[in-house]
Parts: structure tokens; sequence; C-alpha cells
């Protein structure tokens, strides 16, 4: 704990800290006290609220996948029957053999891949690796 929670939470500690506070002063902590005090209860209270707002909304629900005959489990199934929607793979457009044997294959979408800009540089054209 920090220093001035020591002092504040500990009885003859604050005694010796607000000893030279006059009467005025300490009645005005006093009040910033009780603020802060009454301030933290209404929150916990309007957090308490929304916690038992929600057991009853859950209370309901329940209550109504019951009488339709549904449990959790049907839920589960219904969200993983939505997968994830993968693209379609492009067709290979071109493909190249490299001198040790390797193939590269491309789809002429994106950047071209160096070995095709290689051969591109050496003088060959990229109709000589299109795929038929």
């Amino acid at each position: 704990m920090s220093d001035f929670t020591d002092i504040l939470t500990h009885g003859r500690r604050l005694q010796g800290a607000v000893k030279e506070l006059s009467l005025e002063e300490l009645e005005a902590v006093q009040e910033k006290l009780g603020s802060i005090i009454e301030k933290r209860k209404e929150r916990a209270l309007a957090l308490e609220k929304a916690e038992q707002e929600k057991r009853e909304m859950l209370a309901s629900i329940q209550k109504q996948m019951e009488e339709a005959g549904l449990n959790v489990e049907d839920l589960q199934a219904l969200t993983s029957e939505k997968s994830k929607k993968t693209g379609k793979k492009r067709p290979v457009k071109y493909t190249l053999t490299d001198t040790e044997g390797n193939t590269h294959s491309w789809t002429g979408i994106g950047r071209m891949p160096r070995v095709y800009k290689d051969a591109l540089d050496s003088g060959k054209a990229l109709e000589d690796f299109a795929v038929n």
C-alpha cells in the first residue's frame, strides 16, 4: 500500500497526521470523504442492479428455450456451422521450371516472382510460361 493509505487506514497514524488541522478543516475532510463513500455506494448499487437485470434476462431466455425445446448445444451447433468463408484459389496462369528443376507457379496477380523477372530479363517472353 501507499503511505497515504497506510496513514488513512491506521487510527493512531491518522490522528497524528491530522493533529495540526483545525476543526473546520477536519469537518471539510469528513464531508469530502462522506461524498466519496456515497458515490462509491451508489456505483456498487448500480452494478448490482445491472447484474440482477442480467440474471433475470438470462433466466427469461432459458425459460423461453425450455419452452421451445432447445438447449445451449443447439445454439452452439448453429454458430459452429457458420464457418469462415474461404476464398477461391486463383488458377495458375504461368509455370516455370528453373535450372535446379524446381517448378514455380504464378497466378499472374500480385508482384511478379523473382524467377520470372530474371527469365524475362534474360530475353524470354511471359507467354513462354503460360499454362494451356
